[in-house]
């Protein structure tokens, strides 16, 4: 592929890559309204902690999330909510 076509589109396909694992799409449903710490997620998704940061670094590194730290713990939260039209969109097609 042409190399400034494929430049235009890098960031969008990462930003799909990070879309792309179940857990991190719990992630983004889980904290659409309300703002979770790492050890929320993990108990809630049962699977241990540092797997949960890993999921939460590949969002926040895509700009997906934010986490805002409260005392000694570390909340996050949606950074961009337009990410769950797509998720929705996503979803009808894969029920048509």
């Amino acid at each position: 592929m042409n190399k400034d076509i494929e430049n235009t589109y890098l960031d969008s396909a990462e930003m799909f890559k990070a879309l792309s694992h179940p857990t991190r799409l719990f992630i983004i449903n889980t904290i659409k309204d309300k703002k979770f710490s790492v050890r929320e997620l993990s108990t809630m998704a049962e699977i241990d902690i540092s797997t949960m940061s890993k999921h939460l670094n590949i969002l926040k590194k895509n700009k997906i999330i934010k986490g805002e730290k409260v005392k000694n713990f570390i909340y996050y939260k949606l950074e961009i909510p337009c990410v769950l039209d797509f998720i929705t969109c996503a979803t009808k097609i894969i029920k048509k």
